[in-house]
């Protein structure tokens, strides 16, 4: 094992990582909190929390947003995908996926199974494990050819982070991070892209296999090498552990739909803000994008997963409604006769010079033609909040108030939005993160 690997991850403390750093730590993990109460309305979440009081037994701690003890490993799968049950929460251009709602589930997990209580060491293993994620899956996408949902490199971080807490030696973490690669889930993304289903990005199972990966680790049982730390062929990619922070890379969500359907999306926004349009003044939506974002085909959804991964339902989404938000994602929403009537007709195309920008750049412009027979043109869009152009916290906060408020209430929501930005009390953010909703 790279020992900069070893020292990055074992020997690195709260005073090592810089104060911007560790803020922007505390607001991805309220947003993630927040798109985790969102999600545990879904059914995604509550057959999954069942199946976990089911089938992952025992007593180390409890769901989030659920209580019931389980496993570690269960708390991290069950965390895991009701995060990912709604397509919210940050991401990164170059991995095409996530690592944060792995990381946070399975901190939670270890958090309570080994009884941690300081909320800086808890911050400082988050950095951590988005550090090695994020290294992890743009080592995945330069090393094979298949693209694998978020859950591999999930794994193999938190994985790291296991040794970390359980203060396993360099030998063992080698092996718990070779055990995670191993059977952590290589899941092809671009299946569950054209056929939406609970599948999702792999989040929560990538979370499950890293968990077990570093408690199997403890007891002696042995993986293969991590390919993506150890080949020679993604060494640069760790070199500048503690230099280049990668958490700070991280975009945000704006809308709970995949990253890739948000360019279009945030064009039709813009026009009809720009206009003032309603949607009765638009025969027609026209969207040039990229390959990607074209394969997000579904226009009229039957579940949430479809409505998340499509591009034209949230764009049609936005032109009636002015935004799109959990609700509008939810199956009740779907039967509106002028959302299905502008998805149903929209035309999309995609384009060399977008697909070459792709994943860097998602880029996607729109045309609206007019009932009055004109064409208005939204020009080259991205979606809001990648970290070129970082959002203020406060918009973070509102985000987290709309997601979690009417999930949580209000008394529940501020004081979690308290303890995760604010103060030091780990074990009552515990508590208040494991009630039942």
């Amino acid at each position: 094992m790279d020992p900069q690997v070893s020292h990055f991850l074992h020997d690195t403390h709260d005073h090592d990582i810089p104060a911007p750093v560790r803020d922007l730590a505390r607001q991805w993990l309220l947003d993630l909190i927040g798109v985790a109460a969102g999600g545990a309305t879904t059914k995604m979440s509550h057959i999954i929390r069942d199946h976990a009081a089911v089938h992952f037994g025992g007593q180390q701690a409890q769901m989030l947003f659920d209580g019931r003890k389980v496993s570690a490993s269960g708390v991290a799968l069950a965390g895991g995908i009701t995060i990912d049950a709604l397509d919210a929460h940050d991401g990164h251009k170059l991995t095409k996926g996530h690592v944060g709602c792995g990381v946070f589930s399975s901190l939670l997990a270890y958090a309570q199974a080994e009884d941690m209580r300081d909320m800086e060491a808890y911050l400082t293993a988050l950095v951590i494990g988005y550090e090695i994620g994020t290294r992890a899956g743009i080592a995945l996408h330069r090393t094979v050819q298949d693209y694998h949902t978020s859950g591999a490199w999930i794994a193999l971080a938190v994985a790291a982070l296991g040794a970390r807490v359980l203060h396993l030696d360099t030998a063992k973490t080698r092996e718990a991070m070779g055990i995670a690669e191993y059977h952590g889930p290589r899941s092809q993304m671009m299946r569950t892209i054209d056929h939406p289903t609970m599948v999702k990005d792999g989040s929560g199972w990538g979370a499950m296999a890293g968990v077990s990966a570093a408690y199997l680790a403890k007891d002696g049982f042995t993986g293969a090498p991590a390919i993506t730390v150890d080949q020679d062929e993604v060494a640069d990619l760790w070199a500048d552990l503690g230099q280049t922070w990668r958490i700070t890379e991280q975009y945000f969500k704006h809308f709970p739909v995949c990253r890739w359907a948000q360019p279009p999306l945030q064009a039709v926004l813009n026009l009809r803000e720009q206009h003032n349009l309603t949607s009765q003044d638009v025969t027609r939506i026209e969207i040039t994008t990229f390959h990607e974002s074209r394969r997000l085909a579904v226009t009229a959804p039957t579940t949430t997963e479809q409505a998340q991964y499509s591009t034209a339902y949230p764009t049609a989404v936005g032109l009636v409604r002015g935004t799109c938000g959990p609700a509008d994602v939810h199956e009740q929403s779907f039967s509106d006769p002028e959302i299905r009537r502008l998805a149903r007709s929209m035309l999309i195309r995609e384009s060399a010079q977008y697909n070459a920008a792709f994943p860097a750049r998602r880029i996607a412009d729109v045309t609206l033609v007019l009932t009055d027979g004109r064409e208005l043109q939204s020009g080259p869009t991205e979606a809001l909040g990648d970290p070129e152009d970082p959002v203020a916290l406060d918009t973070v906060v509102a985000k987290y108030r709309s997601y979690a408020g009417p999930i949580l209430g209000e008394t529940r929501t501020t004081s979690i939005e308290n303890l995760a930005l604010n103060d030091s009390d780990l074990p009552a953010l515990l508590q208040l993160l494991t009630q039942p909703v």
